[in-house]
Order: structure tokens, then C-alpha cells, then sequence
């Protein structure tokens, strides 16, 4: 496994290099500039800020700067507040994955537990509640189920806050998380059921119930651990995109988060920002895939690498 690990950090690495190639030059295709706005600056002005941030080189020249800064893991500037990215990423990073850890962790365990809830209890009421359960879920994405939250928990009950982020403020964390991890709450209790109905269905089970083992046992010793192992396999991208993909919750909520500020930058075509934060959010999401992969063979030792 060493061997496989070692060998997927390498080949992480042209993958990296192609998000930056490919982020780099989508960015300069983009009609405008970073100092274009409403009130138009004078002539002077605008090539000081060209010279300053360097976009007076010619294309080539900007690349290979860039690719240079990022092999010294410098991300570049903000051209909104002329502070480094990496300094951005760090102040508003950790209130992302706040958010993202916790929605994780709902989705997972809400997930698990109406999945195989509904399986034990399959086409029966239960079932019924968890699949119309799911299925909701599935047809509510975050944008849509936020505010349908926010006008009946906030507005009318005033059970919770709408804005702004606290940590352990259950008034402030309990309506981002459940809006944004109810989609991926809904998919995890979809694969689990599944994966459980399965699994009962096997000879092993069959014979640990003729042999006389409580149904408890059989369910959690040997049924929930093999049926969450597809649950594991999508545990990695899910946290993945939870902690990059929160661009919509951090902007209904008003969360000082990284996404909330990635969505600021393209409104403002910060193009430093821009490219730092997706070079930042393309690693995360290439390293959980390998790290998903290294816990899949740890889970399953059928697996081998």
C-alpha cells in the first residue's frame, strides 16, 4: 500500500500542475480586467497597478511567474485588498470547514441511520418514511431548501438565526448544516439502504442467524460493518465537496467563509484570489480521493493494491 500511495502523490502532481495551467489561462480569456469597474481609472493609475501586480508582461512572462510562485507555495495577490491569498485562505478557510465537517458529519450519520432504518424494516412503514424521506432530499437542493428553512425556522418560528456563523451557537449552525448536508444526508441513506438489503441477503448472515447469534449482533457485527463499506467510498468526495462546494450557504447565510469570499472575488474579478483558491480547493479534493482509496483497502481486505 506504501507503494500505491507513493505512486498517486506523484501522479498528483501533473494533475495539479494542469488545474493551474487550465485555471491560469481560462482567467485571461475572460473579457475585462481585474481594475475595470462603474468609475473608470485614469490612464496613470492603471498602468501603475498593471506594473504593480504585474500584468504589464506579456502572457508567457505572467505564466511562468505564476507557476514559479506556486512551486514556493505562494498563491499570489489579492488585487481587491492587495493581501497574499494565502493569508485570505487562512482567515476564512477554518470557518469553511467548520461548516464542512459538521454538514459532514449530519449527512453521515442521519444517512446511516435512516438508511438502515428503512432497510430493517423494508416495505414497511418505516421504509416508506425513509425512502419518501430520501427522496425529498434528493429533489431539495441546498438554494432551494435554505431559504424554505430560514422563512419558516428564522422568520415566523424565530427558533434560529439566518446570519452569520458561531461555533458550537446552535442558533446560528443548525439551519447552514442542515440545509447544505440534507442532499448529501439523502444520497448516503439512499447507497446505505441499498447496501443493507443487500447484505442481509448474504449466506454469511443466514448462517449467523442459524447458529443461534442475536439479531442485534448480526445486524452490527456483521451486517452494518460490510454494508457501510460503499458508504466509505463516497465519504471522501462528499467531504470534498461539503468543504469546498459551501459557495451557496456561506452567501444565504451571510458565513465569512472561503466560499462566500471565492464568490465575492469573480464578482469582482479578483483574479489572484480566483486562481489561489482553486489551486487551493483542487488539492483538497485530489488528497481526499487518495485518502478515501488508502481507508477503502484498510475497510476491505479484499482490497489490494
Amino acid at each position: 500500500m506504501l507503494a500505491y500511495a507513493i505512486r498517486r502523490i506523484i501522479l498528483m502532481v501533473p494533475l495539479l500542475f494542469a488545474i493551474a495551467t487550465i485555471t491560469f489561462f481560462l482567467m485571461h480569456t475572460v473579457q475585462g480586467g481585474p481594475f475595470d469597474s462603474d468609475k473608470p481609472l485614469s490612464e496613470a493609475t492603471k498602468i501603475n497597478l498593471d506594473k504593480r501586480y504585474g500584468l504589464d508582461k506579456s502572457l508567457p512572462e505572467q505564466y511562468i511567474s505564476y507557476i514559479g510562485n506556486l512551486l514556493k507555495a505562494d498563491l499570489g495577490i489579492s488585487f481587491s485588498n492587495d493581501r497574499p491569498v494565502r493569508d485570505i485562505i487562512g482567515d476564512r478557510f477554518p470557518i469553511s470547514l467548520q461548516l464542512g465537517i459538521f454538514t459532514f458529519l449530519f449527512a453521515i450519520i442521519f444517512g446511516l441511520i435512516l438508511g438502515i432504518f428503512s432497510s430493517l424494516n423494508q416495505n414497511g412503514l418505516g421504509d416508506y418514511v425513509g425512502v419518501f424521506v430520501a427522496t425529498s432530499g434528493a429533489a431539495l437542493p441546498s438554494f432551494v431548501l435554505a431559504p424554505i428553512l430560514a422563512i419558516i425556522f428564522a422568520v415566523r418560528l424565530h427558533w434560529f438565526n439566518v446570519i452569520g456563523w458561531e461555533l458550537w451557537d446552535y442558533k446560528t449552525m443548525v439551519l447552514p448544516v442542515v440545509s447544505f448536508g440534507f442532499l448529501n444526508m439523502a444520497f448516503v441513506a439512499r447507497i446505505s439502504r441499498a447496501s443493507m438489503l443487500d447484505v442481509l441477503r448474504q449466506d454469511y448472515i443466514r448462517t449467523a442467524r442459524a447458529k443461534g447469534v442475536k439479531e442485534f449482533t448480526v445486524i452490527m457485527r456483521h451486517a452494518v460493518k460490510n454494508a457501510i463499506i460503499p458508504v466509505l467510498t463516497i465519504s471522501g468526495p462528499i467531504f470534498a465537496n461539503l468543504v469546498v462546494g459551501s459557495f451557496i450557504i456561506e452567501r444565504a447565510f451571510s458565513i465569512p467563509g472561503l466560499g462566500r469570499t471565492f464568490v465575492e472575488s469573480v464578482l469582482n474579478r479578483d483574479y489572484g484570489v480566483i486562481m489561489g483558491v482553486t489551486i487551493f480547493y483542487g488539492t483538497i479534493i485530489v488528497g481526499m480521493n487518495l485518502i478515501v482509496d488508502l481507508l477503502y483497502g484498510i475497510a476491505d481486505p479484499r482490497i489490494r493494491y
